[in-house]
């Protein structure tokens, strides 16, 4: 255990996490996902969901402010239009610890991004389209302490 870091960040994820240089992408997929076949670098959260994994991240990874989007999500039936309960509470966690705001994306723009990403964390998220993409950011001077 260490002081500060949510323990449901086990140590592949956090190396990971630390592993990422600015601009790379993170995705968590849900249960539904072809994670393992989609994946450069596959990690498996087992047992988690996506909102809680999300949630852990944001605590301990910046997002991206030198690019317009920096957080991404699906939607629903692959509309960007539609959302559910899920999207809305995606939404609100991301802007709620970071003040960004979420694009929602279609499949022909979700899943090449998702492929191209660093890392993907397959979850056991339930939701129908339940997957984020998280663009990382940098810690400037006045951030480290």
């Amino acid at each position: 255990m260490l002081i500060g870091i949510p323990p449901i960040l086990g140590p592949e994820l956090l190396f990971t996490l630390r592993s990422m240089g600015h601009g790379d992408e993170i995705a968590l997929v849900d249960a539904n996902y072809p994670a393992q076949d989609h994946a450069r670098r596959l990690i498996r959260a087992d047992g988690h969901g996506v909102m809680a994994l999300l949630t852990a991240i944001l605590q301990v990874m910046p997002l991206d402010r030198a690019v317009p989007d920096a957080a991404f999500r699906a939607a629903l039936n692959n509309d960007p239009a539609q959302y559910g309960p899920f999207h809305r509470a995606v939404d609100a966690t991301i802007h709620r610890l970071t003040g960004f705001s979420v694009t929602p994306l279609g499949a022909d723009a979700l899943y090449p991004r998702i492929r191209a990403a660093h890392t993907i964390v397959a979850t056991s998220e339930p939701a129908l389209f339940g997957n984020v993409i998280l663009r990382k950011g940098v810690i400037t001077l006045t951030d480290a302490k």
